[in-house]
């Protein structure tokens, strides 16, 4: 190399190095996901465990990858404008959590693959072909929290072998109500329990529905799957508690903010698989090819300190097949 070229290789060299660090990150980033959510930055399970499961497939925040967070805190109505706003922006993949962002994002895009979490039916719901198949853009986990509502009737049933009478609660606006009110129906017949029903799509709602379920001789209240309900949590354990009320909940994490007794996936595993199969997809596989998964394993919690506010006594044998038992 004559020593001319030589001097312009290093000067070239020279003037890479001495680019700032946020050109060079920059420069790196080649891949973007658009994160629809139904709740609020401060949600519990976060984004840690989506990050943790996409980093196994090689991607980084901030290095090769960008997320455009869109967060619908809690109304629904706002996700469609949310969605659409991801589509304009062309990212290479949306991750959408829950049944109305996961709707959403499905009536938005045919194009765009679509990693979906939902606790209802994903084919009942139209949002894939089948579980094996899905066949379109979407794919993703169904965590069956609706298809379990009969075990929470017979949960709370066992906890309070006296009920005569057990009150739903859903959210009549929520993908998730009438699957809901199917399983608790045919937890009932199994107990020969009556069942009352109670709906709730605001805040005041919720706390009119628990303030009823004493007028309604309910002797405990099983709350159904919804993201609504999700961003009220500490409201629901507040007002079900200020009522006496036994009420079993369908996340780990309303036990831990005081809640009586909880059935259902675990979320943060979820979230994790979530990111697996969004970095598989960035990778080159498609969303029509990979099957919708389903979880085999359930979480018990059972929280005696809430028990014993009530007066209630756990049943050993809940106590001994609990996953969890906060005392």
């Amino acid at each position: 190399m004559k020593r001319r070229d030589f001097m312009m290789a290093l000067a070239g060299a020279a003037a890479l190095d001495a680019l700032p660090r946020s050109v060079s990150a920059q420069q790196k980033i080649a891949r973007v996901i658009g994160y629809l959510h139904f709740a609020t930055p401060d949600y519990v399970p976060g984004i840690g465990a989506f990050l943790q499961g996409i980093r196994e497939k090689g991607y980084v925040e901030g290095e090769n990858l960008q997320l455009e967070y869109r967060w619908a805190e809690g109304r629904y109505d706002r996700l469609p404008a949310l969605a659409a706003d991801l589509v304009a922006r062309k990212v290479d993949l949306i991750v959408a959590f829950g049944p109305p962002p996961a709707r959403a994002a499905k009536d938005a895009t045919s194009a765009i693959p679509i990693v979906f979490e939902v606790g209802n039916d994903a084919v009942e719901s139209g949002l894939v072909a089948s579980l094996p198949r899905p066949g379109g853009n979407a794919t993703g986990f169904s965590i069956l929290f609706t298809q379990i509502t009969p075990k929470r009737v017979d949960l709370l049933c066992e906890l309070i072998p006296q009920a005569k009478m057990i009150v739903l609660l859903i959210n009549p606006a929520s993908p998730t109500a009438e699957p809901s009110i199917r399983g608790a129906r045919e937890g009932v017949q199994s107990r020969g329990v009556q069942l009352s029903i109670l709906e709730a799509k605001t805040e005041s709602e919720i706390d009119v529905a628990l303030a009823s379920v004493s007028r309604l001789q309910g002797d405990g209240l099983v709350v159904a799957p919804d993201p609504f309900f999700n961003t009220r949590r500490a409201q629901l354990v507040d007002v079900a508690a200020r009522h006496r009320v036994p009420t079993i909940f369908y996340e780990r994490e309303f036990c831990e903010f005081g809640g009586l007794i909880s059935y259902g996936s675990n979320l943060a595993d979820a979230s994790r698989q979530m990111g697996v199969y969004s970095g598989r997809i960035l990778n080159g596989e498609k969303p029509a090819d990979l099957p919708v998964v389903q979880p085999t394993n359930f979480e018990l919690v059972i929280n005696l300190k809430a028990a014993k506010a009530l007066g209630l006594n756990v049943p050993e044998r809940l106590l001994a097949t609990a996953n969890d038992v906060i005392e």
